[in-house]
């Protein structure tokens, strides 16, 4: 059976706005109620669970106009070690309520983690195994920006630990690159990617955008064909949501220059079509891998999960989010950290911590959890196993969910019988609207248009 079919009508009946479910509930719900004292009580809750540590980085040499992470741009790299004090100001606080727990996971985001110099990135690195007691076959990854590296950062990156990269691109085409304020050096990042491979980087990632500044069919064709030559183990191919009301530098962008919608869906489908005649499986939403890497392996398993860096091949585990704007998932709540830098330092200086806003999950949000992360990372849902761990009748409880499902099974997106729901070819690629109908936060339409675009 094929994994998508590509189906025109039934995506421009349902591209209307929908989160991405790196969470539910979203970002959105997340309020100042939640303290520290549920931080502290979710930090506790399941102490067998592995932990997984995210970083975030928030420097960058340049603005990057299509960009809405949360970053500081300056030149001025003496900013870093500052931001470092803190940051082991956090990490020695946070650090106690995880004596016991074993890290199996570590990602640095941003922001441009490789902004941090040799011993930058050494002294965070050894900040983390100070005070966390780390596996020696954990995941290590961090972002890069090819533009602003050496070739011989890599062996500097592998030495403290680093065993997988993820390279943002986004465009090969030079005039592409020139709007969104993003040249990079082409032979470079081939050179980058072969050194990695020579270093036994064990997994190499890719991230592209489609819907950018004169962005055409064959442009962003070329730029995947140039992908493809690169030969990385997984790749994103995100869509650019236009928010310049959300993110001030997209004001740079002048929306004339954007891609039609309809130019958009036909980039995405040629895409799709020519990344699986090139050997990647569509993982779900934005993302692909070669059929024999961990994602693709654990999806197939029916092991996939998903948290705030996307799809993962962690077992259900704890999150700890450090540095500015970082996001934790312990338990079940989700806690923030403050966004803004001085905010952060203001906070860190007085209390040791940043915690700004979280949630702590319902009964109903949990539930609601499990069975959108069950159809989001496998594309399937056993009534039972929901049944089984809330001790719910699924059709009674979740009876109006059901109701707002059956056009889409009319649509032929999914099938509903007694055991469980499948999602079909035709259904995959909008996965987000069939999560959407376990969504009751988002139900008001209005509440919709914060998100971007389904596709």
């Amino acid at each position: 059976m094929s994994e998508i079919i590509w189906d025109l009508s039934l995506i421009q009946k349902y591209n209307h706005s929908g989160p991405r479910y790196t969470s539910y509930p979203t970002a959105l719900e997340f309020n100042e109620n939640y303290t520290n004292d549920d931080f502290i009580r979710a930090a506790a809750r399941y102490p067998e669970r592995p932990l997984s540590l995210y970083v975030h980085i928030p420097f960058c040499h340049k603005l990057c106009y299509f960009c809405g992470c949360n970053k500081v741009i300056t030149r001025h790299r003496h900013k870093v070690e500052i931001y470092l004090d803190y940051l082991e100001r956090e990490i020695k606080t946070r650090a106690p309520l995880f004596t016991n727990r074993l890290v199996t996971q570590i990602h640095w985001g941003g922001g441009t983690p490789t902004y941090l110099d040799e011993d930058q990135s050494a002294r965070l690195m050894q900040m983390l195994r100070t005070n966390f007691e780390i596996s020696e076959e954990a995941e290590i990854s961090i972002e890069m920006d090819p533009r602003e590296i050496e070739l011989d950062m890599l062996d500097h990156l592998k030495s403290i630990g680093f065993n997988r990269i993820s390279m943002g691109i986004q465009d090969f085409d030079k005039e592409v690159q020139r709007l969104v304020n993003r040249e990079q050096d082409e032979e470079f990042i081939f050179a980058l990617m072969k050194r990695a491979k020579e270093l036994g980087f064990v997994s190499t990632n890719v991230d592209l955008i489609y819907g950018l500044p004169k962005q055409n069919v064959e442009s962003f064709m070329y730029t995947l064909q140039r992908v493809v030559e690169l030969n990385p183990d997984r790749m994103s191919v995100f869509n650019y949501a236009h928010l310049p009301s959300r993110f001030a530098a997209q004001v740079k962008i002048k929306e004339e220059l954007l891609p039609a919608p309809e130019t958009k869906l036909t980039i995405l489908q040629k895409s799709i079509e020519f990344l699986g005649e090139n050997g990647y499986k569509f993982i779900g939403m934005d993302h692909f891998a070669k059929p024999d890497d961990e994602l693709a392996i654990a999806q197939e398993k029916g092991i996939l999960h998903r948290n705030f860096q996307g799809y993962t091949t962690q077992e259900e585990c704890d999150l700890l989010g450090m540095g500015v704007s970082a996001i934790s998932l312990l338990g079940d709540t989700y806690a923030q950290n403050r966004k803004e830098l001085q905010q952060y330092y203001a906070d860190v200086e007085a209390n040791g911590i940043a915690l700004h806003k979280g949630i702590a999950l319902t009964q109903d949000d949990c539930i609601r959890r499990d069975v959108i992360k069950a159809l989001i990372c496998n594309f399937k849902l056993d009534f039972a196993t929901i049944e089984k761990q809330y001790g719910i009748d699924f059709k009674a409880y979740f009876a109006e969910d059901l109701a707002l499902l059956e056009s889409l099974a009319e649509d032929e997106l999914l099938t509903i019988n007694d055991d469980g729901i499948v999602v079909l070819p035709r259904g995959r690629l909008l996965i987000r609207n069939i999560c959407l109908c376990f969504d009751v936060y988002s139900r008001q339409l209005a509440r919709r248009q914060q998100f971007s675009r389904i596709i």
